[in-house]
């Protein structure tokens, strides 16, 4: 194995960013796919699994280190009642929706660990659904890779438009959550 090369470097990328659930490098690891910079099965196969152990673990931590786990979010208490909401509301569903749902993704699982929510339950939906992730955010980011190259483009050539859309791309993600889980009825 040639560690000096952007495609093994790229793998190792992947698993460690894929472990705290990000976005980005599963869509990067899509669209070097796409370049040919990286196999799109494999880096695929990586970001599923290191994903499903990241949130496994986190589960993990809030279910049998809970003391240890919690002075970390007296800052962040907005967003561990928005997971406990979408946990409630969706239940098992919850697991998937987590996945693509910025800023609470990696409180939810921990919620479910502080509540009674079994874990062998978790870690079965938590499977299916880092898959799911993985492969619409992978594989979608593969096929629009021809708009994010143009996109990176046009961003070279007015660097002010990328604070502004990722602005906008996470507002719009922030608006239809919080409206979801506002309109959605409880099926806990």
């Amino acid at each position: 194995m040639d560690f000096s090369s952007l495609e093994t470097w790229g793998y190792l990328a992947v698993a460690f960013f894929s472990f705290g659930g990000s976005f980005f490098i599963v869509a990067a690891a899509g669209v070097f796919s796409y370049l040919g910079h990286m196999n799109l099965t494999l880096a695929l196969i990586v970001a599923s699994l290191a994903n499903f152990m990241g949130d496994n673990f986190l589960f993990y931590l809030a279910r049998y280190h809970k003391k240890e786990v919690m002075p970390y979010f007296k800052k962040h208490r907005r967003y561990l009642a928005m997971a406990t909401v979408i946990m409630r509301r969706y239940g098992r569903y919850a697991v998937f929706v987590q996945k693509f749902i910025y800023g609470v993704k990696t409180l939810v699982p921990l919620v479910m660990g502080m509540s009674k929510y079994p874990f062998t339950r978790f870690v079965f939906y938590n499977f299916f659904a880092s898959i799911l992730f993985v492969c619409v955010i992978g594989i979608g980011a593969y096929f629009a890779s021809d708009t994010v190259i143009m996109l990176f483009e046009k961003i070279k050539k007015h660097p002010w438009i990328a604070p502004l859309f990722l602005g906008a791309i996470v507002a719009l993600i922030l608006y239809v959550a919080k409206r979801s889980i506002k309109k959605t009825p409880s099926n806990v």
